[in-house]
């Protein structure tokens, strides 16, 4: 006869009608129950009926397919797509592998709203679950928010952190605003159509169809392509994930339980500091971090820090023992106009290190009211205040005159070959031309530039004609 051990007991006990009657039993009702109370149980004296199972999700994936609500989209651009998945094997993998770490997340929110769970597969579309992801447009962050729209949904973007990119502030902002284009539109096709193209771009299509008496629906939109592709791509990810057998796709198991916990941030750290002593990767403390996007967090700006759920207690317990530096930067604000190697040469600084360290391009000048990074002195305990570390902005001005030049992309030619030709950064002709870094260019195409403008020649005096005249 096999013994139960006593948490076992207790777990029985409670399932069936609590420990109470148990303790009378035990104790006569006059202390309460013990431990030492407690006498092992057969498994055969455990009524079996008594116990209700409990279908749990085998995996992350079965919970999302729980909870699909959208209706499904028919039409062959979700067969191209599927196809395309399906003959990526290595892109699907990295991009499962990148979700691990967020979806249990977002599932547990999209489900806590009532929303379906084709939602979680949307970061997929937007940013193949990259928080660092940038687009052409500027667009920023796993869910790829514009910077004007996540400021409206109070995502705050400033010299010390992108909100855009925090896991858990752009889920929150996402949802919110995926549930707003529900409200107007009343259905899902239409408010991911509007996430990608913009709600009056939607509205001004339905308005012209209604208008010519034309369905109303997402397929009889006119859009751009890129919105035309949007729902089918997700369509597409629903029904890879739905059966991945059926299209020849190995999905990586995640665990369903969380990746993550948040942990206070008491003080100003070095983000190096806080991965060593959570004994983490600085590349995974990033991951899941991706707002901080200089080597210091603050904590006025930044309260909290999300770690994986089991070193959240190592960080703790070695924090608590840890008597070093903390942070080894601070903030300054400057005072009026100044150019970048004066203030690095007033914290013995090197230029590069100076803009590097604060995101300053070349031939940029610091702009009065612009908060800075420069190293923390031994005598410097306080930490930087709140105010400063939420608000702070970085503000540049030209140090010459730019004027606009256009090139022509030669053969094999690239963004960062014709910025190192013209000593520019590639950061910066991509964001004149609307495009990404990696954007691939055709010979002959035009690219902008903004280039010191040359000085002026002054006219030379009229000299002389040296012409022989006749007499």
């Amino acid at each position: 006869m096999q013994l139960l051990p006593v948490r076992t007991l207790i777990l029985a006990a409670l399932l069936c009608g609590g420990l109470w009657p148990l303790a009378h039993a035990q104790t006569g009702g006059e202390r309460p129950l013990t431990v030492q109370d407690l006498a092992p149980i057969a498994t055969d004296d455990v009524p079996q009926s008594s116990f209700t199972p409990v279908d749990l999700p085998a995996d992350l994936w079965e919970r999302i397919r729980r909870g699909f609500a959208m209706p499904d989209l028919q039409v062959d651009l979700v067969q191209d797509r599927e196809q395309w998945y399906a003959q990526r094997p290595d892109y699907i993998h990295r991009m499962t592998e990148r979700s691990s770490k967020y979806l249990y997340h977002i599932v547990e929110e999209i489900e806590r709203r009532g929303m379906p769970t084709e939602l979680a597969l949307l970061p997929f579309i937007e940013s193949a679950f990259n928080p660092q992801a940038v687009s052409s447009a500027r667009a920023s962050g796993m869910w790829q928010f514009m910077p004007e729209t996540g400021k409206t949904f109070e995502l705050k973007q400033n010299a010390f952190r992108d909100d855009r990119r925090d896991v858990l502030a752009s889920t929150r902002a996402a949802l919110d605003y995926l549930q707003k284009l529900h409200g107007m539109f009343g259905d899902w096709h239409l408010a991911l159509a509007a996430y990608n193209w913009g709600e009056g771009n939607v509205s001004r299509s339905l308005s012209r169809n209604q208008r010519i008496g034309a369905p109303l629906a997402y397929t009889e939109l006119r859009m751009p392509a890129e919105t035309r592709m949007y729902v089918p791509k997700l369509q597409a990810m629903k029904n890879v994930v739905a059966n991945p057998q059926a299209l020849g796709v190995n999905l990586p198991s995640i665990p369903n339980h969380p990746y993550f916990q948040t942990v206070p941030l008491p003080r100003d750290m070095d983000v190096a500091l806080i991965a060593r002593l959570a004994e983490v990767s600085a590349e995974d403390f990033k991951a899941l971090n991706p707002s901080a996007h200089r080597p210091v967090m603050l904590a006025g700006g930044t309260p909290q820090i999300l770690l994986p759920w089991d070193n959240a207690e190592i960080f703790q317990r070695n924090m608590e023992a840890y008597a070093g530096r903390l942070a080894s930067w601070t903030v300054w604000v400057a005072t009026k106009n100044m150019k970048v190697a004066d203030v690095a040469k007033r914290y013995n600084m090197g230029e590069e290190e100076f803009r590097q360290i604060n995101k300053i391009p070349p031939r940029m000048m610091i702009k009065a009211g612009s908060a800075l990074l420069v190293p923390r002195t031994s005598h410097q305990q306080n930490d930087v205040s709140a105010k400063l570390a939420d608000n702070g902005q970085l503000n540049l001005a030209p140090e010459v005159t730019l004027r606009k030049q256009i090139v022509k992309a030669r053969k094999n030619d690239s963004l960062l070959l014709i910025a190192k030709r013209y000593k520019v950064s590639a950061e910066q002709v991509a964001q004149w031309n609307g495009l990404s870094v990696n954007s691939a260019l055709r010979p002959g195409q035009k690219i902008s530039l903004m280039l010191p403008a040359k000085p002026k020649k002054v006219k030379a005096a009229a000299q002389p004609s040296r012409k022989k005249t006749r007499p």
